[in-house]
């Protein structure tokens, strides 16, 4: 799916410089909380929308828009009211899957921000509160991006005066692991040489697992032969007791009871003002599994689900992406609220409606293609609410369900968030641009068609991209085979299916393209990120280790290798700075198509050695000489690496006899406000339970 979503690489733009490095025009404040920050009511906003809310560490915080809110009827707007309060319902599960201590510190620094009587107008305070700002963004103390924890740069001696002056309560062994850099220093820990779960700290696992109790568990679960398998732990916490390992299944009168109840209501209600029985019997399968946690109905829910395409709102929810489980296992909670553009959507049908045209003709191997490509569906749509690991980092695209299995028999929903793009695009700057590109052509092409560039790429990722390609009968799924490298390799796969198309004629003559300069653009964007300005995500010493970073760098910098001998792509250096220039893209197109057609039979084939020489070779070193310069040049232009937004809040509004008869958005003035108000209202597991 997603992340993919999010973060997945396009050209460089407005739009694509959030997308890719999230840029940022201005900041607000970044420290003191004031008396306003304290207030959680919010207000409505006047017509000179604030797209920009504040910028702090290496993070900037916007908002968006709900574009045709006032078009929907009084129904529609409950069901988007009850389907986000149903999100909301599970923040606790993604603070606790992150990691064991997650919901004691935040509950912790809560209460100091709330309460703290002391001074608030020195350094320790405006470091305290950046903190703070940083842990409430990644959900947890590990950072939402490099997974390495994060460190405060305060005092472990002011931080338990602060505890004292508040009467807060936290445990002398969570405080040392806070600040001590080597404790539980790694969230999600891909190095091959390491046991992948004792040297991570998610909590997916018992902290005494092992990757070898995990894998040994699960190989007398899965049979490879299974073509319709069900997605083993995906909603689960694998354990040690005395009885041996064990799966504590996230359900009602399970793991997550207290949260899955809340989740439970919210979704009961929803189903009262459903547009279709469609939208109304996958639902109901949803709460079903909610209940019984039995993975089976997750399956029998996703196929209703996807096959539920008429209606203005959809929605995702559930334990779904499995970056977070260095084995690819289990889901992170994530809910995302959707309401169709059904303008931008019919500009875009047509990449759905050509699916089968894009597989037949992809450079795959023949036996790697799908033969019928079916139930493919591509929409724009606008975000009414997003929580979990949506948020406040969001996706930009989606794609689900990620069973294999279903998606071959029953297809997928590939979706566009369209005011979130947009919201990236009026908070926008073009400093990178400026600083990168090395002609004033290629900046100029970059300028027109960057932002179309970046929506075309993310579509076919999502729409073409994971919609492609089979796996050889017997081989088993990419999890087993590929093990940490298949999250990378897949990316890997959707980015180059979207990198391959964007140059073809057919989306010029399908009028989705006013020309191939559209791709010139991408192809100058991709490269140029993946070579060197994402590198300003990663400290100095440090290697790549997100996966869609890996993916991106691992597809620039073998593309430039195969390429050399021909000058496909120059680097070239000029006033003490590096650009990498792409002078052939006919060429670096067809290079494009030969990488793809290696993932896709590493994928197919699950061939772990190569798929781990393709990763660890090209995707995983810095460049240090690079690395420094990049880091030199962008120091000095306020641009953040990372995003995320506030989200909108929707409150009912009831006549004297209490009948709803309307929804109300209003916004949250600031970041502190609003992570408050959901730390006061949607606290429901007990922290440390």
């Amino acid at each position: 799916m997603k992340k993919t979503i999010l973060t997945i690489a396009i050209g460089f733009s407005a739009f694509s410089l959030f997308a890719q490095q999230a840029t940022n025009a201005e900041t607000g404040s970044n420290t003191n909380l004031t008396a306003q920050d304290a207030t959680l009511l919010p207000k409505e906003k006047s017509d000179d929308f604030e797209w920009v809310v504040e910028q702090f560490a290496d993070l900037g915080i916007l908002r968006y828009q709900i574009p045709g809110w006032d078009k929907l009827t009084v129904n529609q707007k409950l069901f988007v009211y009850y389907l986000t309060e149903a999100g909301y319902a599970g923040r606790d599960m993604i603070w606790d899957q992150n990691y064991r201590h997650n919901l004691e510190i935040r509950h912790a620094l809560d209460q100091i921000v709330r309460d703290y009587k002391g001074n608030r107008e020195n350094g320790d305070w405006d470091k305290f509160i950046t903190y703070t700002k940083r842990v409430w963004f990644s959900n947890g103390i590990h950072h939402h991006y490099s997974t390495d924890k994060i460190i405060p740069e305060f005092s472990k001696t002011y931080f338990e005066s602060l505890l004292s002056a508040t009467n807060t309560k936290l445990s002398a062994d969570v405080v040392k692991i806070m600040f001590d850099p080597e404790l539980d220093n790694k969230k999600v820990n891909l190095d091959a040489d390491a046991d992948l779960l004792l040297s991570s700290a998610t909590n997916f696992y018992g902290v005494d697992v092992s990757q070898k109790d995990a894998e040994a568990y699960y190989a007398t679960k899965i049979d490879p032969n299974d073509t319709k398998a069900i997605s083993h732990g995906l909603n689960s916490q694998l354990v040690k007791t005395p009885n041996g390992i064990e799966e504590r299944v996230y359900k009602v009168n399970g793991m997550y009871h207290e949260s899955i109840v809340e989740i439970v209501g919210w979704l009961k209600k929803a189903m009262t003002v459903c547009e279709n029985d469609q939208q109304a019997f996958a639902l109901k399968l949803l709460i079903e599994y909610y209940e019984t946690g039995d993975l089976k109905i997750w399956d029998d829910y996703n196929i209703a689900w996807v096959q539920t395409t008429n209606g203005d709102i959809d929605y995702i929810n559930s334990f779904i992406e499995v970056y977070n489980d260095p084995l690819g296992y289990r889901g992170s909670f994530e809910s995302v609220v959707e309401i169709k553009d059904f303008e931008a959507s019919e500009r875009m049908s047509k990449l759905a409606d050509h699916a089968q045209w894009f597989e037949d003709n992809s450079p795959l191997m023949p036996e790697h293609k799908k033969p019928t490509v079916v139930g493919v569906s591509y929409k724009v749509v606008n975000v009414a609410g997003e929580a979990g690991d949506a948020s406040p980092a969001t996706p930009i695209g989606v794609n689900l369900p990620n069973a294999n299995w279903i998606r071959a028999d029953y297809g997928s929903k590939s979706v566009s968030l369209g005011n979130i793009v947009y919201a990236y695009e009026q908070a926008g700057s073009s400093g990178i641009l400026d600083e990168f590109c090395y002609t004033a052509e290629e900046k100029e092409r970059a300028k027109k068609y960057g932002s179309l560039s970046g929506k075309m790429h993310t579509a076919m990722h999502e729409v073409i991209g994971h919609a492609s390609g089979v796996i050889n009968p017997g081989v088993g799924t990419p999890k087993e085979t590929l093990k940490n490298y298949a999250n990378t390799l897949e990316e890997a796969r959707a980015d180059l299916v979207g990198l391959y198309y964007i140059m073809d004629p057919k989306l010029v003559e399908w009028g989705l393209m006013p020309s191939l300069e559209v791709g010139k653009a991408q192809y100058d964007g991709y490269i140029r990120n993946g070579l060197m300005t994402q590198l300003r995500r990663i400290e100095p010493g440090k290697t790549v280790e997100e996966s869609h970073m890996r993916n991106r760098q691992l597809i620039a910098a073998w593309a430039f290798e195969r390429g050399k001998q021909s000058n496909v792509i120059e680097r070239k250096y000029e006033n003490g700075k590096t650009y990498f220039v792409v002078n052939d893209y006919e060429a670096l197109r067809k290079i494009f198509g030969e990488l793809l057609r290696e993932v896709q039979r590493i994928k197919s084939e699950g061939d772990f050695k190569a798929g781990q020489a393709l990763v660890e070779n090209y995707g995983v070193q810095v460049d240090e000489q690079i690395h420094k310069e990049v880091l030199a040049r962008t120091s000095t232009m306020n641009i953040p690496p990372y995003f995320g937004f506030v989200n909108p809040i929707l409150t009912p509004v009831k006549d004297a006899e209490g009948n709803v008869t309307d929804v109300k958005v209003t916004y949250a003035d600031s970041f502190t406000q609003q992570m408050l108000y959901y730390g006061e209202k949607y606290s429901f597991l007990k922290p440390g339970k």
